[in-house]
C-alpha cells in the first residue's frame, strides 16, 4: 500500500463520518455530482462525462495535496467532501462537497445528512488535517449553503465575479480559522 494511501486511511480512522473515496465510488460520485440540483450550484455546471470524471479521479486519488472522502450518514455513503491545500505551509485548506440529493431526499434524510456533513467536515479539517483556515467558494445564488456556513461559523471574506461555463457569476469566499 502506498504511503499516501496509508496516511489517508489513518486520517479516516480518526475522522468520524468519513472514509477515503476509492475506485468503487467513481460511478456513485459521478452520479451524485451530475444531479441537476448539484450542477445548478456548482462552479462547473455541465454534465460531467465518465472520461472527464475518471481523469479527475486518477489525479485526485494520488495527489498528496488533496483528500477525497465519502461522507457516511447513518453508515451509508451520502456525500463527497474534498479538501485541498494539505501540503501548504500555511495549512490554508479549501473544501467543497456535494450530497446524494436523490437518495437522501427519497429517505427523508437530506437535511440531517447535510448538517452532519458540514459538522464532520469542519472537525476533520481542523482536528485531523491540522488546518489553520478552511475556506471555499459558493455561488451567491446558493443561499441555503451560505446560510449553513454562517450557522457553523464561517464568515464572508470577499465577493467577486467568476466566469463559469462562459458566463459571469457572483461568488462568495467564506472562511473560518482554527478555534473560531
Amino acid at each position: 500500500m502506498s504511503e499516501h494511501r496509508e496516511r489517508i486511511e489513518e486520517e479516516s480512522a480518526a475522522g468520524a463520518g468519513f472514509r477515503p473515496a476509492d475506485d468503487g465510488d467513481v460511478r456513485r460520485m459521478l452520479q451524485w455530482r451530475n444531479h441537476p440540483q448539484v450542477r445548478g450550484v456548482s462552479l462547473t455546471s455541465h454534465e460531467i462525462g465518465l472520461d472527464e470524471h475518471t481523469a479527475w479521479w486518477t489525479k485526485a486519488r494520488v495527489d498528496p495535496d488533496r483528500r477525497v472522502l465519502m461522507h457516511l450518514h447513518r453508515g451509508v455513503p451520502a456525500g463527497v467532501v474534498t479538501f485541498a491545500g494539505l501540503t501548504s505551509p500555511e495549512r490554508a485548506l479549501t473544501w467543497g462537497f456535494y450530497l446524494d440529493v436523490a437518495g437522501l431526499d427519497a429517505r427523508g434524510e437530506l437535511l440531517p445528512a447535510w448538517l452532519s456533513l458540514e459538522k464532520a467536515a469542519i472537525a476533520y479539517a481542523f482536528e485531523t488535517l491540522g488546518a489553520h483556515t478552511l475556506g471555499g467558494e459558493t455561488l451567491t445564488s446558493n443561499q441555503p449553503v451560505l446560510a449553513l456556513h454562517r450557522r457553523f461559523g464561517f464568515r464572508v471574506v470577499r465577493q467577486y465575479e467568476r466566469e463559469i461555463e462562459g458566463r459571469p457569476h457572483q461568488v462568495v469566499w467564506t472562511e473560518m480559522s482554527r478555534g473560531k
